[in-house]
C-alpha cells in the first residue's frame, strides 16, 4: 500500500486528502448463465480485487492510472466529456462509472486524480471489470458525500458495463463485489434482487480457481449472442405462459412447453436457464445441510449443462474440468462468461498439492497451457480502505 501511495504522489504530486478504495473480484460457486435470465446465483467475493487511490481535483479533469498497464500511462478525460474511447482501455470502466452518476443527476462537483492497482488475473473470468466499477462507485459515493446505499451502487456499476463499455451482463458481478462478505456467498435473485447470505463452511475442502490461460474478451464474445437466444426463447414461452423469465419455470414446467421454442438451439439455451436456476437452489440446500458431494455433483452437473445446452465451454475448459474430476475434485466446473477464464474446483485440503501438480500436468498435455492456480479466501465487499 506505502509503494502504491508513493507511485500516486510521483505521478500526480503532493497535496490534497489522499483516500483509499478495495472492490473484490467475485467467484460463482454455481448458478451460471442464470443472472439475466431471472435466476439465481450463488457468488461469493474473493480476497484479491481493485485498490483505487484518489484525491479530488480543482476543476472538472479526470487522471486515471493503473498500475497494472504503466505503458499506457495517465488516461485524462473531463467529468463534462465522457465519451467510450476504444484507445483508453481499462479506463473506460471508471469513466462509465462516473458518466452513469452523472446521467442519473448527482453533482460530481470536481475531477479527480485516481491510481488503480489490481491482483485478479486479468481476463480470467473474475470480474476484474466489475471489481474497477465498485471501487469507483465507493470512491464517488464517498468523495462526493453521495450517501447512497450499496445496492443502488451496484445498480449505477452494471449500468456503466450495459450501456458505457456495451456488454449485455446481468447484475451478479456487480452485486458480488459491492455486497460480498467474508466467509459467506450469497444466494440471490437476479430478479427481484432478493439475497440470502449463506456461511461457505466447506469443512476439510478448500476452493481453488484454476486459470486455463485461454484469454478472453467479454465484450466481443458470444455472451450477447447467448442473451438473445434466451430472450427469443422465453417470448416464445410467453404465447402461453404467465411468466417474466426463464427463472420463473421449473425443469417440470419447462420440458412440459419447450416445444413452444421454435428454434432448437433456443430451446437448448432455455434448458439450460431453467435446469441451472434449478441446480443452484438444490446446491444452497445441500451447502447448508453439510452435504459436500451432493453439493459439488451439481457442480459438474452444471458444467456438463454449459458445455453441452449452453455450449460456453470449449476445449481448455472442458479439459481442465475434466482432469479436475480424474483427480477426485469433489466438484469442478467453469465459472464466469465462459470461452476461456477459470473453473472453480472444491478439493480435499489433505490432497490439494497432489491435485495443483496432477492437474496441471494432464491439462498442458491436452492443451500446451499452462493453467494457474489459486487457493482462495472469501473477503468482504466494495468499501474505503484507508485514509
Amino acid at each position: 500500500m506505502n509503494e502504491l501511495k508513493e507511485k500516486f504522489i510521483e505521478l500526480f504530486g503532493e497535496g490534497g486528502e489522499i483516500r483509499t478504495f478495495f472492490a473484490p473480484g467475485r467467484v460463482n460457486l454455481i448458478g451460471e448463465h442464470t443472472d439475466y435470465n431471472g435466476g439465481h446465483v450463488f457468488p461469493c467475493a474473493l480476497d484479491v480485487g481493485t485498490t483505487a487511490i484518489a484525491r479530488k481535483r480543482d476543476n472538472q479533469q479526470l487522471r486515471l492510472y493503473s498500475v497494472n498497464f504503466p505503458e499506457v500511462g495517465v488516461i485524462e478525460s473531463s467529468l463534462e466529456t465522457l465519451k467510450y474511447r476504444e484507445e483508453d482501455n481499462w479506463a473506460n470502466y471508471p469513466k462509465g462509472v462516473a458518466d452513469v452518476f452523472q446521467k442519473a443527476g448527482l453533482k460530481l462537483d470536481d475531477g479527480f486524480d485516481v491510481l488503480f492497482y489490481g491482483n485478479i488475473p486479468n481476463g480470467a473470468g473474475l470480474s476484474s471489470s466489475a471489481s474497477i466499477e465498485l471501487a469507483t462507485a465507493v470512491m464517488l459515493n464517498e468523495l462526493c458525500g453521495l450517501n447512497l446505499d450499496m445496492v443502488e451502487l451496484v445498480k449505477f456499476a452494471q449500468k456503466a458495463e450495459n450501456e458505457f463499455i456495451g456488454v449485455n451482463c446481468g447484475i451478479m458481478d456487480q452485486f458480488a463485489s459491492g455486497m460480498g462478505k467474508a466467509g459467506h456467498a450469497i444466494l440471490l435473485d437476479c430478479q427481484t434482487l432478493q439475497y440470502k447470505y449463506s456461511p461457505l463452511q466447506l469443512e476439510d475442502h478448500v476452493l481453488v480457481i484454476a486459470n486455463t490461460n485461454k484469454r478472453r474478451g467479454l465484450a466481443d464474445s458470444k455472451y450477447n449472442e447467448r442473451r438473445e437466444q434466451c430472450e427469443r426463447a422465453l417470448a416464445q414461452l410467453q404465447s402461453e405462459l404467465n411468466i417474466e423469465s426463464l427463472g420463473d419455470l421449473t425443469v417440470e414446467e419447462f420440458e412440459a412447453n419447450q416445444h413452444l421454442i421454435q428454434d432448437e438451439i433456443d430451446r437448448k439455451r432455455a434448458k439450460h436457464a431453467v435446469s441451472e436456476n434449478q441446480r443452484t437452489l438444490a446446491a444452497v440446500e445441500k451447502l447448508n445441510a453439510g452435504d459436500i458431494e451432493a453439493f459439488g455433483q451439481l457442480m459438474n452437473d452444471s458444467h456438463v449443462s454449459l458445455r453441452d445446452d449452453y455450449e460456453v465451454t470449449g476445449n481448455e475448459l472442458d479439459s481442465l474440468v475434466q482432469a479436475a474430476w480424474d483427480e477426485g475434485a469433489v466438484g469442478a466446473r467453469m465459472t464466469g462468461a465462459g470461452f476461456g477464464g477459470c473453473t472453480i474446483n472444491v478439493v480435499n485440503k489433505t490432497e490439494l498439492n497432489e491435485f495443483i501438480k496432477n492437474v496441471g500436468e494432464k491439462y498442458e498435455a491436452a492443451t500446451k497451457l499452462k493453467a494457474d492456480f489459486y487457493v482462495v479466501g472469501i473477503g468482504d465487499g466494495a468499501r474505503e480502505i484507508g485514509r
